[in-house]
C-alpha cells in the first residue's frame, strides 16, 4: 500500500508503465466535474467514479488482476488495509468480478481526504468507504490498473 496526494503522483510513474498512465490520466481530467460511473482508459486500465456516503462498516475485499489506485475527489474517509497471508477467506475468488471477500483480525486503518490516493497491490487486503469521523458523502474515483 502506498499513500501520498494526487499532486505527487508523478513520484511513482516508475512503478509500471501502466501505473504512469493512470496517473497522467488523473492529472488531465477535471476530477470534480468527472461524471460518475465507467471511464475506459485503454486495454488495461479503466476508471469508476463513485459518489455515495460512508458507513459504519464493510467488507474486506482484495483483487487479483488490478492493482487499485483510490482516489478521493471530495469528503473524506477510512479505508481499513490489512495483508492478504494474515486474512481469512469469506467468499471464494471470482475471478469474472476479480474479487474474493475476507476477514481480518489485524489491520490498519488509513485516512483519505480530498487529493490523496492509495494504491492498493493484490496483497492489500481493503475495506473502503468507512465513517472516518461521522456519516459523510464522498466522491473517490477508483482506477483499475491491469497487472
Amino acid at each position: 500500500m502506498i499513500k501520498d496526494k494526487i499532486v505527487n503522483a508523478k513520484t511513482y510513474y516508475g512503478l509500471s508503465k501502466r501505473i504512469e498512465r493512470a496517473f497522467t490520466w488523473l492529472k488531465d481530467c477535471d476530477l470534480k466535474n468527472l461524471e460518475e460511473g465507467r471511464h475506459e482508459i485503454d486495454d488495461a486500465i479503466y476508471a469508476n467514479v463513485q459518489v455515495y456516503e460512508t458507513k459504519e462498516d464493510s467488507i474486506y475485499e482484495a483483487h487479483r488482476k488490478y492493482i487499485d489506485i483510490q482516489c478521493v475527489i471530495s469528503g473524506k474517509e477510512k479505508v481499513e488495509v490489512a495483508y492478504y497471508n494474515e486474512c481469512k477467506t469469506k467468499t471464494e475468488y471470482d475471478s469474472d468480478k476479480d474479487v474474493e471477500f475476507l476477514t481480518a483480525d489485524k489491520n490498519e486503518s488509513v485516512s483519505l481526504t480530498e487529493g490523496e490516493f492509495l494504491i492498493l497491490y493484490p496483497q492489500d487486503v481493503h475495506k473502503p468507504c468507512l465513517n472516518f469521523d461521522k456519516s459523510g458523502i464522498v466522491k473517490k474515483i477508483v482506477v483499475k490498473v491491469g497487472i
